[in-house]
Order: structure tokens, then sequence, then C-alpha cells
């Protein structure tokens, strides 16, 4: 039985691997050519057969070197973080953009061992003030940015 002695770079030879496996399927209704004249399916093609070489070479030495195990994985940040994007999505439409941003932060930043409510809530304003200008102003992202009062 093969026994994988560094978890974290046999995983990451792996993920390479499955993505020159991709780039090559994704690539591959597209015509090749050859060197001097290459078609739009030469690059992908190539570059997943490199990442695929890569991948193959680091997982390998993950056969052969020891390193470090997995850490265990943060659960409850995770879950709030992830909580906190899903209450984002629910409350845009009504809260608005600018609301629902501070509240996105301020949960995403209870994740935090090191959580201080006040500084939660200027970074909050502040990144909800960034989040008007660059969203709602720049690129006129159709969001209401304040709620809508009364109807």
């Amino acid at each position: 039985m093969i026994r994988i002695r560094h978890r974290r770079d046999f995983l990451g030879g792996l993920l390479l691997l499955a993505f020159g496996v991709a780039a090559i399927v994704l690539s591959s209704d597209y015509a090749t050519g050859t060197a001097a004249r290459m078609g739009p399916g030469y690059f992908p093609r190539a570059l997943g057969l490199i990442l695929i070489a890569i991948g193959a070479v680091i997982a390998a030495q993950a056969l052969r070197f020891a390193g470090p195990g997995f850490p265990r994985w943060p659960l409850r940040p995770t879950i709030v973080v992830l909580g906190g994007v899903v209450l984002f999505g629910a409350i845009v439409e009504r809260a608005g953009l600018a609301l629902s941003t501070v509240v996105l932060v301020f949960v995403a930043s209870v994740a935090s061992r090191e959580f201080r409510p006040r500084e939660a809530l200027v970074s909050a304003i502040l990144l909800a003030a960034l989040a008007v200008l660059v969203f709602g102003v720049g690129l006129q992202v159709q969001l209401p940015i304040w709620p809508a009062f009364g109807g």
C-alpha cells in the first residue's frame, strides 16, 4: 500500500493534475495546429500538459518526503463567514447595499477570536461606503443603495 508522507504536497499535486486534465478536456473542441501555426487549442493543451507534469512530480515527491499533516479545520469561522454571505444575499434587495454590507462585515468579524465590536463596526461602515462607491456609483450595479421605506 502507498503511504502518503506529505499530505499537503500530495493534495496540491492532485489539484494541479486536475486543473491540467480540465484544461485539456475543455480545449478539446479547439483546433490545435502546429508549433509554427498555433490554433486556439494549442496553448490550453500545452499548459494542461505542463500542469499535469508538475502535479505528478509534486505528488510523487509527497510519497517520498515526510511533511506536516493537515491542521484541524476551523469549523466555526467557516460556518459564520458563509452564514454572513448567505445573509447578505438574502437581505441585499430589501435592506440595500450599504446596510447589507455593514451586516456582512460585522457578522463575518464575529468569526475571529479577536473580535472587537467597535473595530468591526468602523470597518463595516468604511467597507460599506467603499462598496457603495465602487458598485453603486462607479459600476452602476442595479442594487438599491438604501432600504426602501414605506413601499
